[in-house]
């Protein structure tokens, strides 16, 4: 087969990559804000889809040596990875969960009894606060987003900027995702680096909770700043909103996140029968809609795993790998190379675990060779792909976000405090790094 042959490097191969920026990114800005379109949001003119669809049909005619056949082949092996289907399965049971949970009034319900609780001018950061929380214990941003998301628009429409309720979010799930013990990104980061958890947990907190708390400051600011209106007191039914909390304590405790999703949507399919609003017919019906909303984010997970497989076989992430290795001269230039190379694999694949996996080999690779500790390099790995994971707008995250709350992905961009933040906290990290062996 094509994919077991030596892979040399091939700058060429990256071309899909560029014509998906172009044709989704470019086309995004240029109606957007060049050339904007009456009654029609600008990154919705050209779909992510057919965006990733013609940059798989030029990644197919790259290659020639290569048969359709084994080309196909290819794409299968990519699209079933482990990660990959794991994914698609969350995404399932996510869209289930979010129409089911919005039909019985489980949002509404769980953000006014939030909006009761927290003081006025504390939604954002309570709604950071909580994401933090959910996130680290469900081991998964994408989970954590599902749940919170219905809320924040939710809370939102009580006079508050809704891309700020969502980024909050985000931020929040971003936080959990990197530093979770159960997390995805955490056992890719540290089983292809031969590192303890914990030990890694312990590098990793010294950049992400510094940078959580300087986005809660940031978030406190902003809404004491901008808390003219009085939200004022919104009725909720408790009930309606006992299969978040049953929801949000599973997660804390640990529970695997499909087993958490199933149980809050039989709960919410219970509550919505006895408190009347739901029934039958409307209960089937809720969750086939919010798997349908679904079903763009999966397809695009699909193409992204079918051209990342091509690009990587072709030799375009090898390119990227010796370009890596050039360019880090010293310690401090390995670590930075660490960090580009693991949020370009993210930017080209979508998904911050399998760009872990692909990076990981030369990124231990460099590590021997300047002597960075394992721990160090896993911290690099998981944080750098959460940052770029956290910001793109055709990632899982955004798109999952995007599809609840109603709203472009890109509108989300300039509300992401926490990923931003972050970047800065790792730049500073490596720029002050103690150790001087070059």
């Amino acid at each position: 087969m094509a994919n077991e042959q030596k892979v040399k490097a091939n700058l060429g191969a990256l071309f899909p990559i560029a014509v998906f920026l172009i044709l989704y990114l470019g086309n995004g800005i240029y109606f957007e804000y060049i050339n904007p379109l009456d009654g029609q949001m600008g990154f919705y003119v050209v779909s992510v889809v057919l965006a990733f669809s013609i940059s798989l049909i030029c990644a197919f005619f790259q290659n020639r040596k290569i048969s359709f056949e084994d080309k196909i082949h290819l794409c299968a092996m990519g699209i079933g990875d482990d990660n990959i289907v794991t994914m698609l399965f969350i995404f399932i049971l996510a869209g289930a969960f979010s129409g089911i949970a919005s039909a019985a009034g489980g949002a509404t319900s769980t953000a006014n009894m939030l909006l009761s609780i927290i003081p006025t001018g504390f939604e954002v950061p309570g709604l950071f606060l909580i994401a933090c929380l959910i996130s680290m214990a469900m081991g998964t941003s994408v989970g954590s987003i599902t749940v919170l998301v219905p809320i924040a628009v939710a809370i939102a429409t009580n006079g508050l900027s809704l891309p700020l309720c969502v980024g909050a979010v985000v931020g929040g799930s971003m936080f959990g995702d990197n530093l979770s013990f159960i997390s995805d990104t955490t056992i890719a980061a540290t089983k292809t680096q031969g590192v303890a958890m914990k030990d890694k947990f312990r590098t990793n907190v010294k950049v992400a909770l510094p940078a959580a708390i300087i986005t809660f400051v940031i978030l406190v600011v902003y809404s004491f700043m901008n808390k003219g209106e009085l939200i004022g007191d919104f009725d909720y039914n408790i009930l309606q909103a006992l299969p978040y909390f049953l929801v949000l304590i599973m997660s804390v405790i640990g529970i695997n996140v499909f087993i958490v999703l199933t149980i809050g949507i039989i709960t919410f399919i219970l509550v919505g029968i006895v408190t009347g609003s739901l029934v039958y017919a409307t209960a089937l019906s809720s969750i086939g809609t919010g798997i349908s909303g679904m079903f763009e984010t999966m397809i695009v997970t699909i193409l992204v795993a079918s051209v990342t497989a091509l690009i990587k076989n072709n030799g375009g992430f090898e390119a990227i790998l010796q370009l890596i290795r050039k360019k880090a001269k010293k310690r401090k230039g390995a670590m930075f190379g660490i960090s580009v190379l693991t949020a370009f694999m993210d930017l080209a694949t979508a998904n911050n675990t399998v760009a872990i996996v692909v990076a990981a080999p030369i990124a231990k690779e460099i590590g021997d060779e300047y002597k960075i500790e394992a721990r160090k390099v896993a911290s690099l790995l998981d944080v750098s792909s959460c940052i770029m994971q956290g910001i793109i707008p055709y990632g899982a995250q955004l798109l999952v976000a995007s599809s609840i709350a109603g709203i472009p992905s890109f509108n989300f961009i300039p509300y992401l405090i926490y990923p931003f933040v972050l970047c800065l906290f790792v730049i500073i990290s490596i720029v002050f790094d103690r150790k001087k062996n070059d």
